[in-house]
């Protein structure tokens, strides 16, 4: 027989993570959660593909993974942001992400990270509103 999963909160799951690692990654994906909120009051917590932390405000804005030897926040539309302060340190090949990987000691620009933050928060709002504008013209054009 199995055992009933009892499934918490984005957030209280995201909690146990960070008290589970136990060690400098928790801590600063803590400090990262507290940024993400400081940019933005609006940030949604979600928890998805089997245990990885997921900020959201009108789309994904970035996750919140832990691996061995880096923390990394992984912007949804990273490459579609500027990023004057040069954070962006990893996947930067690629067409649609952009990623910060954080090693232990690593200090954070928290006015920069905050700005990109909003940026993406941001981009994502209009992307919004540009698919809201696109389908009232399909409609209009089909009347």
């Amino acid at each position: 027989m199995k055992k009933a999963v009892v499934v918490g909160s984005a957030s209280a799951l995201i909690d146990a993570k960070i008290e589970g690692l136990g060690d400098w990654r928790g801590e600063m994906l803590a400090k990262v959660r507290a940024i993400l909120h400081a940019a933005d009051a609006e940030i949604v917590e979600e928890w998805k593909w089997m245990g990885t932390p997921v900020f959201s405000h009108g789309g994904i804005v970035c996750t919140g993974e832990t691996y061995k030897s880096v923390v990394k926040m992984t912007f949804a539309k990273g490459a579609s942001l500027p990023d004057p302060s040069g954070l962006f340190n990893s996947s930067l090949d690629g067409n649609v992400r952009r990623a910060i990987d954080i090693r232990e000691g690593d200090v954070m620009d928290e006015a920069a990270l905050k700005a990109l933050i909003r940026s993406a928060v941001a981009l994502n709002l209009a992307g919004k509103g540009k698919a809201t504008v696109r389908r009232a013209s399909r409609k209009k054009v089909a009347e």
